[in-house]
């Protein structure tokens, strides 16, 4: 079960990380975060990041416009990650059983917070008019609060009398047709992190750079397969070698990615940056004398 101290640090946590979501932006209002801090509070960080992990690829390409309201993804990883550990749920049936569904109902108390903000803001205009600032930051406070709480109050409610469904719903699923479920909804967790890159990909310019895509797949394929094989063969010989000349090569194919990756952008970058010099020269227009008449870009 989950201890009482740690159900208040994840509600505290759940409070802060859609203020900093909204104002701050240092990423502790991320998927891939609040796994991390759940993980962590929970006394299982592995867990954590591969739930936070996963969800945030599964939102890579997902994003709001003006007011609209998206999934909480945030709120979903942390109950899931929660529960995941709390009753020893795997962490992929937990992404998809808790996760997602949970992230979904999150947009009504993300529109209830809208709503309310709005309630604060007219009152805001108000106090503006009479020159009552003190009730302006008040007001502002009180946004902020409503904002908070329709994160936090959900995540404790369910944190607190959630767990013994939660232990239901896994020990049902471990025999009869919710096992066959219960697989079926591991292995779509695995799914999910790729369809979150197709959404993605689905709004980048793809068509403009297949040639890199293609290469990029190429060279990970490739990698993936030598620096595995390498491993392989380090791994064999573990038991011949003194233990001082032990290494791990595990990080070795995300590392050579990230090069080719960065490798990739610069190039991109210093051809757009060519194609613009380019352009403004071809807008300048030199007469006999040699002078430019058209100095404006």
């Amino acid at each position: 079960m989950i201890e009482w101290w740690q159900i208040l640090l994840i509600t505290i946590y759940a409070f802060y990380q859609i203020l900093d979501e909204l104002t701050i932006v240092s990423s502790a209002g991320s998927p891939v975060f609040a796994g991390l801090v759940t993980g962590l509070i929970m006394g299982d960080m592995t867990t954590g990041l591969l739930i936070g992990g996963s969800m945030q690829l599964t939102v890579l390409g997902v994003g709001t416009f003006g007011g609209a309201s998206r999934i909480d993804a945030n709120s979903g990883t942390v109950i899931a990650t929660a529960f995941s550990i709390a009753v020893g749920m795997d962490p992929q049936l937990a992404l998809t059983s808790l996760a997602v569904p949970i992230a979904a109902l999150m947009v009504y108390t993300d529109i209830l917070a809208r709503m309310s903000n709005v309630f604060f803001a007219h009152r805001i205009d108000k106090n503006i008019n009479d020159h009552a600032y003190s009730a302006i930051n008040i007001n502002y406070l009180c946004g902020a609060i409503a904002w908070g709480l329709s994160r936090a109050l959900p995540i404790f409610l369910a944190l607190v009398f959630g767990g013994p469904l939660v232990e239901a719903l896994v020990s049902a699923m471990q025999s009869g047709i919710l096992k066959i479920i219960a697989d079926g909804l591991t292995l779509a967790g695995g799914v999910l992190p790729a369809l979150g890159f197709a959404i993605l990909l689905r709004y980048l310019p793809t068509k403009r750079h297949i040639a890199y895509l293609i290469l990029s797949f190429a060279l990970t394929a490739i990698l993936i397969t030598l620096f595995g094989n390498v491993a392989a063969i380090g791994n064999a010989l573990d038991g011949l070698l003194p233990s001082s000349l032990g290494r791990s090569y595990n990080s070795l194919p995300m590392l050579a990615m990230a090069a080719i990756g960065f490798a990739f952008a610069v190039m991109v970058y210093q051809r757009s940056v060519n194609d613009n010099d380019s352009s403004t020269s071809a807008k300048k227009s030199t007469s006999a004398t040699g002078e430019i008449e058209d100095d404006e870009l």
